[in-house]
């Protein structure tokens, strides 16, 4: 089960549009409201979450995306269950995928130091210990960062190639594409 989690100021792009590369691939993904049920953007649109932080099984997360947006990204940063399931992925090679601001949540946690990294311009000084990288969605092991809105689908189908071991999510995106 893939968790990706939303608290209040999400960045929507970056939430649906991942979400939706996912679902087309027909992985595993629950979408978690940190704070309640119902999360509202930063854009003021409130999506009804799948389950509620408290319901997070860590025991069958396949991973953790974590989209950006302000205050969404500081909002999971301050969710002791979000950082106990980002922990509980870096211990046990679990994928963690972060875009936008997102990243500076692993960064700051040290979980990028020696790994190839990307955030939104202007947050690189949360990635500690990383070595930032100039393309737009990058992954290293088991984590997957990517720089903004702008690249959403990119993000997705790369979590989608990831859990897949395949080139699922790249195939979602041709077939979205298809005249």
């Amino acid at each position: 089960m893939l968790y990706l989690t939303l608290a209040e100021g999400f960045e929507e792009t970056e939430a649906i549009a991942s979400l939706d590369v996912i679902r087309r691939a027909k992985l595993d993904i629950k979408t978690v409201g940190v704070g309640g049920e119902y999360i509202t953007g930063a854009h003021g649109v409130t999506v009804k979450a799948d389950i509620t932080a408290d319901e997070i099984d860590k025991d069958a997360a396949e991973g953790v995306v974590l989209p950006g947006g302000m205050p969404g990204t500081l909002n999971l940063q301050k969710s002791a269950q979000v950082k106990e399931l980002i922990e509980h992925c870096a211990a046990n090679g679990k994928l963690i995928a972060a875009i936008c601001a997102a990243p500076m949540i692993i960064g700051d946690m040290g979980l990028l130091d020696g790994r190839r990294a990307v955030c939104f311009p202007g947050y690189e000084e949360n990635l500690v210990g990383a070595i930032e990288a100039d393309d737009y969605v990058v992954i290293d092991g088991n984590y997957i960062t990517a720089r903004g809105g702008g690249v959403t689908l990119e993000f997705g189908a790369a979590i989608v190639n990831y859990i897949s071991k395949s080139d699922a999510g790249n195939k979602v995106l041709r077939q979205m594409q298809k005249r």
